[in-house]
């Protein structure tokens, strides 16, 4: 399947749906006193899921569409 074939919006088709999901579990039941503490674990998250291409290869294994080289 190629991106001219796919859907207006297809959230299950999209990797990036799947980190969020990540993120918003790890993050979900933060207290954050302001905006500044919630970007922070916002990122520090993001930066472990960067060194886990496991989870990343999940998120697009998710999608069922065929990886490119």
């Amino acid at each position: 399947m190629n991106k001219a074939n796919l859907p207006t919006y297809a959230p299950d088709l999209n990797p990036q749906e799947g980190i969020w999901s990540l993120v918003k579990r790890e993050i979900g039941n933060l207290a954050a006193a302001d905006l500044t503490q919630i970007t922070r674990a916002v990122k520090r998250r993001l930066k472990r899921i960067q060194y886990r291409p496991d989870l990343v290869d999940g998120c697009l294994a998710a999608t069922g569409l065929a990886q490119e080289d």
